[in-house]
């Protein structure tokens, strides 16, 4: 792949996302941005923080299928990666069925889409896929560069890997709470934990998959769910988790900071001292 990730980069919404934090991120030594949520297929955003950085990558994380034309999204990939070469990653995926009224058959969308990326000429190695299950895991493989878990855990990433095989890209998302007081950290985590995705059924499903059973994921998500999901503790408690992904497997670790809509700036900082 041409696109260099690095170990380590951060996840947030698009609109907590600006050229000027792009910018810090990038001093702090973090190889790749990921652009969260359903970014439009104009790209904008992502040309934004490209223009205003030197070499971080930017990713997105991701476009949703059912909302961003293919051939829209193809054009704005060549436009990006014509002005930014080797730097940017098309994150592509099909989102969740709860957020789309006419979701249906979900694996022959991706492949779908995926054809049609091809038609405009998005390179194999210039997209990525969000996967969780076996089946779309094994197409990442096929079809993209690799796969963008989120909401996962080590166990997750090592089973992925066992399937992927060793060539291919792995770069699972986590969420963080720079925060020593386990108490306080679960009530900062849980919330954007339980609503949306202990509600919607791929990610439940996937918890099923892991060994969880319904009793940790009802109800919000028991304080050990709660505590996989989001790591929490000081930079170099939640360092050793983000790094247990990459002796998983991942090739690529992007950290997520809790709350979304505090200042992410003293928890990338803190980490990057743990991390780098």
């Amino acid at each position: 792949m041409a696109v260099k990730l690095g170990k380590y980069g951060i996840w947030r919404g698009a609109a907590g996302l600006t050229p000027e934090l792009a910018a810090e991120v990038e001093k702090l030594g973090y190889g790749a941005i990921w652009i969260g949520g359903s970014p439009p297929a104009d790209l904008t955003l992502a040309e934004s923080l490209l223009d205003a950085t030197s070499t971080i990558a930017v990713a997105t994380g991701i476009v949703n299928m059912w909302t961003a034309d293919a051939k829209t999204v193809g054009a704005s990939y060549h436009r990006i990666t014509a002005k930014h070469p080797d730097r940017f990653l098309l994150g592509v995926g099909v989102g969740h069925p709860e957020a789309t009224a006419e979701y249906q058959k979900p694996y022959d969308k991706i492949v779908s889409y995926l054809d049609e990326l091809d038609e405009a000429g998005v390179p194999v190695e210039g997209r990525a896929l969000a996967a969780l299950g076996p089946k779309v895991l094994e197409l990442s493989a096929e079809r993209t560069a690799g796969a963008h878990p989120y909401l996962t855990t080590p166990d997750h990433t090592r089973q992925a890997r066992e399937l992927l095989g060793p060539d291919v890209l792995l770069a699972p998302e986590h969420k963080v709470v720079l925060e020593t007081d386990a108490a306080l950290a679960r009530e900062i985590a849980r919330p954007p934990i339980n609503m949306p995705y202990l509600n919607l059924r791929n990610y439940v499903n996937n918890l099923r998959r892991l060994g969880w059973d319904e009793s940790e994921i009802a109800d919000g998500g028991s304080d050990r769910l709660i505590d996989a999901l989001g790591l929490h503790g000081d930079a170099r408690t939640i360092a050793r988790g983000l790094n247990a992904h990459l002796e998983a497997g991942a090739d690529h670790v992007c950290l997520h900071n809790l709350p979304d809509d505090a200042d992410p700036l003293p928890t990338y900082r803190a980490l990057a001292e743990a991390l780098f």
